[in-house]
């Protein structure tokens, strides 16, 4: 979609996997809040525009396919409730997207990061479908994964995410709910830009 509108994206969800696979290299306890932060505060984490979307890197150091294990899912998810974390990421997020143009992709995007974004949606599929994708996404990748493990991951980062004290996930108000279900990603990126320019005309969009 961003390359659609000729806009910039910003995976969040990349940036908070780029931390814990920065904590679990660099031997740091994700329990300690204030090791944490600090260790956070020396990330420099860049987002670069790519054919298949964005390569992202750490320090200078490529690790767009580094962060897409399962094991780094989950420490993400849990190290993504640390407030040291959540703060100095949503920083980085909001000084990246401060010039407007740009597609944020995460969980917290339309109701902390942007509150006032022009036009928010919230994407919503079944937990199976989503267990399918995400598997076969990684077993295309060569990694040895079980359908039920990832769908069992899929449902308790869900829960995690919904039921965490800090920027929990959940609909704005305003956003656009699009259930991609039964829908491929060229149809839902599809719905996703027409709703834009119609907003962009001035016309009131209506979700499919």
């Amino acid at each position: 979609m961003a390359k659609r509108l000729g806009y910039l994206y910003i995976d969040t969800g990349a940036m908070y996997r780029a931390v814990a696979l920065k904590v679990k290299t660099g031997a740091v306890s994700p329990e300690n809040d204030q090791v944490l932060s600090k260790f956070v505060s020396t990330l420099r984490i860049s987002l670069i525009p790519a054919e298949d979307g964005v390569r992202v890197l750490c320090n200078g150091e490529d690790i767009t396919e580094a962060i897409r294990s399962p094991e780094i899912s989950r420490l993400a998810s849990d190290i993504s409730k640390r407030k040291g974390v959540r703060e100095a990421l949503v920083r980085m997020q909001r000084e990246m997207g401060r010039g407007g143009g740009v597609v944020l992709e995460g969980r917290d995007i339309g109701t902390v990061v942007f509150p006032d974004a022009d036009v928010k949606f919230y994407l919503d599929a079944d937990s199976e479908e989503r267990a399918m994708r995400r598997f076969k996404e990684l077993a295309g990748k060569g990694a040895e994964v079980n359908y039920q493990e990832t769908l069992e991951e899929v449902r308790k980062r869900d829960h995690n995410d919904m039921s965490r004290a800090l920027s929990p996930l959940r609909k704005a108000d305003d956003a656009i709910c699009i259930n991609s279900t039964r829908l491929s990603a060229e149809e839902v990126t599809e719905e996703l830009v027409r709703i834009i320019v119609q907003k962009e005309k001035g016309v009131e969009a209506s979700c499919c």
